[in-house]
């Protein structure tokens, strides 16, 4: 039996100098990585959704790289860029920008974590409240042949699986543990499934009635709540101070809900900065027998959503 022959195949190398792409920190790459397709690879790594407010941020006779905040809350992100190995000065301003900035999430980006810097990190979330969560991530290149480089964003610390969140004590009351409960569960079971775990990554889970998927744009995302007072699910595209977007959508309305195979209900919201594309079902939100039904209603809905949406966006 002849036997097929094989396709030549490429070779993957890292690229180990940052600065033959990115050669100045604050010229280069940080614009680069305030544009909406990069930022979002950032935001994918982490876990969190982050919408740029300002680059270049001043803090007294200071600036920071990046002050953002996550898309959906009031959650203050600063982010400090650093393409050499991690040092004691750059961990200084680190901690300095964030109390300049009251920031929750702070993240650390860097050509090279050094381990003492590492242990640093990891001390600073076991010692800081529920409220702060520290990351450090590297970055990576890498090119096959002679293609573009290709970036990669490599968590090297973070919070504890964000468990700081939700610490089981007295403090938290039975209706915000059963949304944290919800939530764990749901997405241990959505992300079983193959082409939602293509789709959309992880989300770290809160006591909140809602969860927020990106979907590689900062001007809008999904979000996932729990109305507990109707028994109803709801999945939305929650657009953010954006009409014009909205308007746009709007117009493709037909086209949208036939795509999607679903109906949805179209607020615009005039009086508010925010606009909303939704579909609800009903839910008896307590009722842990139902809840893989639930889970696949909403696997469904969301991926048919991003799909019909995404490119009308």
């Amino acid at each position: 039996m002849e036997k097929k022959q094989m396709k030549n195949l490429g070779k993957l190398e890292e690229i180990k100098d940052l600065r033959t792409v990115w050669p100045h920190e604050a010229l280069d790459f940080t614009p680069w990585l305030s544009q909406d397709e990069n930022i979002a690879l950032l935001s994918d790594a982490i876990g969190l959704d982050i919408s740029i407010d300002e680059t270049e941020s001043s803090v007294g006779d200071f600036n920071v790289d990046i002050f953002a905040s996550e898309t959906g809350t009031d959650r203050k992100i600063i982010i400090e860029n650093q393409l050499e190995d991690t040092n004691h000065d750059h961990l200084g301003k680190l901690i300095t920008y964030a109390s300049g900035k009251s920031a929750d999430v702070i993240v650390w980006v860097v050509k090279r974590a050094r381990e003492e810097h590492k242990s640093a990190i990891e001390w600073l979330n076991n010692r800081t409240d529920e409220k702060v969560g520290f990351f450090l991530c590297e970055i990576k290149l890498y090119r096959i042949g002679n293609s573009a480089p290709a970036v990669k964003f490599e968590v090297v610390e973070k919070p504890n699986n964000w468990s700081k969140e939700v610490k089981r004590n007295e403090s938290v009351n039975l209706g915000m543990q059963q949304r944290y409960d919800y939530w764990v569960a749901f997405q241990d079971y959505a992300f079983q499934n193959a082409k939602f775990s293509k789709s959309f990554n992880r989300r770290k889970p809160t006591t909140n009635n809602w969860l927020n998927f990106f979907i590689g744009f900062s001007t809008c995302h999904l979000a996932v709540t729990q109305i507990k007072k109707r028994n109803e699910l709801q999945v939305e595209l929650y657009i953010s101070e954006n009409k014009e977007l909205f308007n746009s959508l709007y117009e493709n309305k037909e086209s949208i809900e036939a795509e999607a195979g679903l109906s949805f209900e179209w607020c615009a919201l005039p009086e508010r900065k925010a606009s909303r594309i939704k579909i609800t079902r009903s839910a008896d939100l307590s009722d842990k027998e139902q809840w893989k039904t639930q889970f696949d209603w909403l696997i469904d809905v969301m991926m048919k959503m991003k799909k019909a949406f995404k490119k009308y966006i």
